[in-house]
């Protein structure tokens, strides 16, 4: 690895921190905001940066870069462990893929990304096949059928249009929908083996066709670029699939994987080697006119996308992984607050597909190894947080959210009671695009920190100027990060980035070439969106750490739940389904009714009065109130009744999903039990916040007080 040496210079200094520190007891908030936005280093960032993309990092081989991690916050003054846990991973040995033509000309796919001269980590020789996570070891040869999307609809499209998709061999482009549904979809159908191209359709307008010059040389896609990636079911579960509901530890017991992984070959290929794959089928069965879909066609000009199948156009595909049961390694490191029992987390995971992972994860890790040594030297001057932060470098997260998941498991009887937020960075800079995805009590807190953030390379702007001319939302949590686990033990949570739009340089997910090289001269110049993420982040956990009522608004989430409530009537409309939602109504007035009155009452109380305490409590847990310990149907995990991904998408975040999803499978039985079960959780919470007599059988809010 090439050494690194720190430059003297930097952008931004502590060289106030001495004033700060003999003025302590009289430091605002205001002031301790400064203190950490000006704390960030562009100089340091960039060197943590190339640390972490310049050697592997892969899932379960990367304890040297765990014991970095944690050295760095030990260095800050943050006192930090590793803690190890015995996943069950895979790994690459072969992957192959071939097409034979009706006449007996074979086309070989490379399978794998070009070297570039220009990009030292795509040459290194531990640099990383390209595979898809927990996919399954086997061959397949048959004919082959492309299946746009891979959404479950488009297989059911075919099927219902006379295409035999039994036996065959699936193409499918990736996006939006969680690549372990695109397998699991077509294994359902019947399929024996899956592969997952990214099309540049899906680049926007920065492409080769469009007169760019593809990466290294320009901003365009390369050809050769593939998206590795896991196929685990997200939407099922997440974390060790060999251990469901509790932490993976030398000798547990293991159960079988295959609800939750493929049974079928996958392979991830990029659209230079899928080109001739598309090619064989111009003309032979179904147009995308013919499917009638919007979504059908790609960018790849001579391309008609035909759905083939071709007679006599084989595939040979070969997938053989290495199954392990190894370790993996999070770094936890904790700053004590004078109140143990409010903890704030501050998460981001460390292991990339690949050596480099520029942006996902390892911009996010260069802040969150920047915002450690801020703190530590906020902490330095004698400050102690109001309440306890704890750093959080996850592994694993790139098979299936594994490390955080496992973590959470081991310690939920800890942090159900203590955890106030888990604040989550993933990806800190890919693009110009602020993005946003938190649970609605934080949305006031958001807002708020936003207009505080000058936005990078605009003067005279903030995140918020910019993100509101962008017409941004603040979405909602579905299952892509690390958050996940703990939004489903009914923990408020936030996931922010910096992402790319159809004018920005195309941002190589999973690939090779989301490199150090990358995002210095196409993600990030100049580090100012690394900056930016990481002052949000840092006044964002200030705040959660330091103001004595805990800064979360439940009326927004009543406001909330209102809008949820009514996009689910409009959903039931276009079902047709005669669904009673008037308990539901009830319950979302009810919790409305309580909020609104809780708001004005807790912010009027001082920090020494004495029922702060007691509030902060209830706004602390309110939220588990939401949670149903029987889950949602066939994915127990997801227990949250009003948060959980869409059972088809896996990424996306849908609201009231046990209703919501039996809505548009047109099951009246389903939909109206989990009225009943959302209504209950509803007034779960409601109870918490009120502290009131609701016996969890009435919809009688008029008992429950303060």
């Amino acid at each position: 690895m090439k050494s690194i040496t720190k430059r003297s210079a930097s952008l931004l200094t502590f060289s106030t921190f001495a004033a700060w520190s003999r003025a302590q007891d009289a430091t605002t908030l205001a002031q301790k905001e400064t203190m950490i936005m000006g704390a960030l280093n562009t100089v340091d960032i960039s060197e943590w940066s190339y640390y972490y993309t310049h050697g592997l990092h892969l899932a379960g081989t990367n304890l040297s870069q765990a014991a970095w991690t944690r050295d760095k916050f030990v260095e800050a003054g943050i006192p930090s462990v590793i803690i190890p846990y015995n996943v069950y991973l895979d790994y690459p040995v072969a992957q192959t893929l071939s097409l034979t033509y009706p006449n007996g000309t074979v086309f070989t796919a490379a399978v794998q990304e070009d070297v570039l001269v220009e990009d030292e980590t795509t040459s290194y020789p531990n640099r990383v096949p390209s595979f898809h996570g927990y996919s399954f070891t086997g061959s397949a040869t048959a004919e082959y059928v492309f299946a746009g999307r891979g959404h479950k609809t488009d297989y059911q499209r075919l099927k219902d249009l006379g295409v035999n998709l039994e036996g065959k061999i699936a193409l499918v482009q990736y996006g939006p929908q969680l690549r372990g549904l695109k397998v699991k979809d077509a294994q359902d159908f019947g399929m024996i083996g899956c592969i997952i191209y990214s099309d540049p359709g899906d680049d926007g307008n920065i492409r080769i066709e469009n007169g760019h010059l593809a990466y290294p040389a320009g901003p365009a896609r390369n050809p050769s670029s593939v998206q590795r990636g896991s196929v685990s079911y997200f939407s099922v579960y997440v974390g060790d699939p060999t251990t469901p509901g509790y932490p993976s530890k030398p000798g547990v017991p293991r159960v079988d994987t295959s609800s939750v992984t493929p049974r079928i070959p996958s392979l991830p290929l990029s659209y230079r080697d899928a080109l001739p794959l598309l090619q064989a089928l111009n003309g032979h069965g179904l147009s995308p006119s013919d499917v009638g879909s919007v979504d059908w066609s790609g960018g790849l000009p001579g391309i008609t996308y035909s759905s083939g199948p071709a007679a006599g156009a084989v595939i040979t595909m070969n997938n053989v992984m290495e199954d392990k049961i190894t370790d993996i390694w999070d770094v936890v490191g904790i700053i004590n607050g004078t109140i143990a029992d409010e903890v704030v987390i501050i998460g981001n995971h460390r292991d990339a597909w690949i050596v480099g992972g520029a942006a996902d994860p390892n911009s996010a890790t260069a802040v969150l190894v920047e915002l450690a040594r801020a703190f530590g030297k906020l902490v330095a001057t004698g400050w102690k947080p109001r309440r306890t932060m704890v750093f959080a470098s996850w592994d694993g997260e790139e098979y299936g959210l594994v490390g955080s998941t496992e973590w959470l498991e081991e310690y939920i009887t800890w942090a159900s009671p203590n955890v106030v937020a888990y604040l989550n960075i993933d990806i800190a800079a890919a693009g110009p695009l602020f993005a946003l995805e938190a649970n609605p009590e934080l949305h006031d807190l958001l807002f708020e920190t936003m207009k505080k953030i000058p936005a990078p390379n605009t003067p005279g702007k903030t995140i918020f100027d910019n993100w509101t001319t962008a017409a941004s939302k603040i979405g909602v949590l579905g299952a892509h990060s690390d958050f996940t686990a703990f939004v489903q033990a009914g923990i408020t949570a936030v996931d922010l980035s910096y992402g790319a739009s159809v004018n920005d340089p195309v941002y190589h997910y999973h690939s090779n070439y989301d490199s150090y090289h990358w995002i210095t001269t196409f993600g990030d110049p100049g580090w100012a969106k690394h900056v930016a993420a990481g002052q949000f982040l840092g006044v964002l956990a200030l705040n959660m750490v330091e103001r004595p009522l805990i800064p979360l608004n439940v009326a927004t989430y009543a406001t909330s739940l209102a809008t949820y409530t009514q996009t689910l009537q409009a959903a039931i409309q276009t079902s047709g389904l005669s669904l009673d939602l008037t308990l539901l109504n009830t319950a979302v007035t009810g919790f409305a009714t309580i909020a609104n009155k809780f708001m004005p009452y807790a912010t009027a109380l001082s920090a020494d009065d004495a029922t702060l305490k007691a509030i902060n409590t209830r706004l602390k847990t309110f939220g588990r109130g939401f949670l149903n310990q029987e889950g949602l149907p066939g994915r127990a995990f997801y227990k949250h009744m009003i948060y959980a991904p869409g059972v088809d998408t896996g990424y996306i975040g849908t609201t009231f999903p046990g209703i919501t999803e039996a809505v548009n499978d047109g099951d009246l039985a389903t939909a109206q039990e989990f009225v009943v079960k959302v209504s209950n959780a509803i007034w779960q919470a409601t109870a918490i916040l009120a502290v009131g007599s609701w016996k969890g059988d009435s919809s009688d809010y008029s008992a429950l007080t303060f």
